[in-house]
């Protein structure tokens, strides 16, 4: 269970996000928020260029090809997100003695990605659901 609560219920935005034994701070940029930390929408962003760099390490460790350094970069255009279109630009440069052929699977290798595919093909549900007032919120 992925668990978010506000850091500082006394003022602030920002909210501590606890993944397993992770935690990363995630806050309201620009004027309604003090930028603590990325914002929901970064964070989006982030999964799908992390899952891209990611799957594309997996599938040269597993195929021998000699990748060096993965650098993603994901653009955002919400220009027209109210409008239903939320466009992400992600660019990648790959380093390492590998052929023009792997370079190029490699490429491929991100665009299926299983963010990528979730982001794109799959249909998300999601359900909110009130806790009774003084319940703990992870139903322990």
């Amino acid at each position: 269970m992925i668990v978010v609560e506000r850091i500082d219920p006394s003022g602030g935005t920002a909210h501590r996000i606890s993944i397993r034994g992770h935690e990363i701070v995630a806050d309201m940029s620009g004027a309604d928020g003090h930028d603590a930390g990325p914002d929901p929408h970064d964070l989006y962003d982030a999964a799908l260029g992390a899952c891209k760099a990611m799957t594309m390490l997996w599938y040269a460790q597993r195929n021998a090809i000699p990748v060096e350094d993965i650098h993603v970069g994901v653009v955002r255009d919400a220009s027209e997100e109210r409008k239903g279109i939320y466009k992400l630009t992600t660019r990648i440069a790959l380093t390492g003695p590998m052929s023009d052929e792997q370079h190029d699977r490699l490429i491929a290798v991100a665009a299926k990605c299983p963010v990528h595919k979730l982001m794109t093909e799959v249909e998300t549900q999601i359900e909110t659901v009130a806790v009774p007032r003084g319940r703990d919120p992870e139903g322990r």
